[in-house]
């Protein structure tokens, strides 16, 4: 299991832009463990996308469905969204179309999702930790910042089970559990 966790600490920062202490990002307290779960979340994320076929893209389990493309369009799509809540812009412009239209172009689903988690970061070394406690409006309810976060966590989490279970139905075995036996 350490062996695990060390490679995918090594993979997450070979992939994932690091940000000092002394660029503002939080070494304790909520922001910061939020930070070591995105790393997580995001090295799975992107791994698993990279390792689905482009020709799966497509794939959905059933009609009325997400296809495996339209499941990181979507995680994209909630990462440039949700925070606005917290007036924090989204730096893509996405229309009503935005999960659907590429969903079956690889690059561009792995490009958005890269994006997506890039910006999720941003939001969280943008927030203080006295503005965590601080309301917005999300979803016709009332939410802290806080709250908002741990949705983001959450929903990213949800969505990687979701695309595990796409990837394993379609015979792919996840980059992180390859020899594992799991």
């Amino acid at each position: 299991m350490q062996r695990i966790v060390r490679r995918l600490a090594f993979v997450a920062l070979a992939v994932v832009p690091s940000v000092s202490p002394a660029q503002g990002a939080p070494t304790s307290g909520f922001r910061a463990e939020y930070l070591r779960q995105l790393v997580d979340v995001e090295t799975k994320l992107v791994s698993l996308a990279e390792a689905i076929p482009q020709e799966s893209y497509g794939w959905r389990p059933g009609k009325d469905v997400r296809s495996i493309g339209e499941v990181y369009l979507h995680i994209a799509g909630s990462n440039f969204g949700i925070p606005e809540a917290m007036a924090m812009k989204s730096p893509v412009r996405m229309d009503k179309d935005f999960e659907t239209k590429d969903a079956t172009n690889k690059a561009y689903v792995i490009d958005m999702l890269k994006k997506s988690l890039v910006h999720s970061r941003q939001v969280a070394l943008r927030t203080t930790d006295g503005e965590l406690g601080h309301e917005v409006s999300l979803f016709g309810g009332k939410y802290t910042k806080l709250a908002v976060l741990f949705l983001l966590a959450n929903h990213m989490h949800e969505h990687m089970g979701q695309s595990i279970a796409y990837a394993r139905v379609a015979g792919i075995v996840p980059p992180w559990s390859r020899g594992k036996g799991m």
